[in-house]
């Protein structure tokens, strides 16, 4: 059972339409008793970061998702949700994320060529020993909607980078904590790749 984490922020359905489509019993909830309880669980986001972290807090789902990762069940956020585990994001002042990996989450910098938000589709490089990315080549195509996207204190964690102006960090994987800046569900069939490997993932 696979838990998509519901704190008001998020295309909640499209996550869970993939996950259905791929066959895995999925619900939406904020109700922290059936995240913890859940196999696995999605953390997605659109939307401002300050906003969001606001509303896990006053939810207590902050607290929730660190339970979860506690329990070793597998954790992926996606999008606005890989740049809620870091630490800090720069997007519009400073504010403290989850924290759960550190790093900061900043702005693109880019000659006017480049139109930011970056959106649409985009290669990526995953790193050879990613467990997200098993079965999925160098050079593949993932759907991406972002302005901002994190720097990691470790390139260890570093599970794939894409390009656009600058080499950037797409994708984040330490133990059982996973995330992508793209949106697998969004990125048809080799999106849903994705979040296969994220439902058979044996850790």
């Amino acid at each position: 059972m696979i838990a998509v984490i519901d704190y008001g922020m998020g295309n909640l359905a499209s996550v869970q339409n993939a996950l259905l489509k791929l066959g895995y019993e999925v619900f939406i909830s904020n109700d922290k008793e059936l995240i913890i309880n859940a196999d696995r669980v999605i953390l997605p986001g659109v939307g401002a970061f300050e906003d969001a972290i606001k509303c896990l807090c006053d939810l207590g789902l902050d607290q929730t998702i660190k339970q979860v990762l506690r329990y070793g069940k597998p954790v992926l956020g996606i999008c606005l949700g890989m740049q809620l585990i870091f630490s800090q994001s720069e997007e519009n002042g400073l504010h403290t994320g989850l924290d759960l990996l550190p790093g900061r989450v900043v702005r693109f910098q880019l000659p006017p060529s480049y139109k930011v938000p970056h959106m649409g589709w985009n290669s990526i490089k995953p790193a050879q020993e990613s467990r997200l990315f098993q079965g999925i080549d160098t050079g593949s195509y993932f759907y991406f909607v972002h302005s901002y996207y994190p720097v990691p204190e470790d390139s260890k964690v570093i599970a794939a980078q894409s390009e656009y102006g600058v080499n950037f960090t797409c994708a984040i994987e330490q133990d059982n904590l996973f995330a992508t800046q793209f949106h697998p569900e969004k990125s048809g069939n080799i999106g849903l790749k994705v979040l296969k490997n994220f439902g058979e993932m044996q850790l």
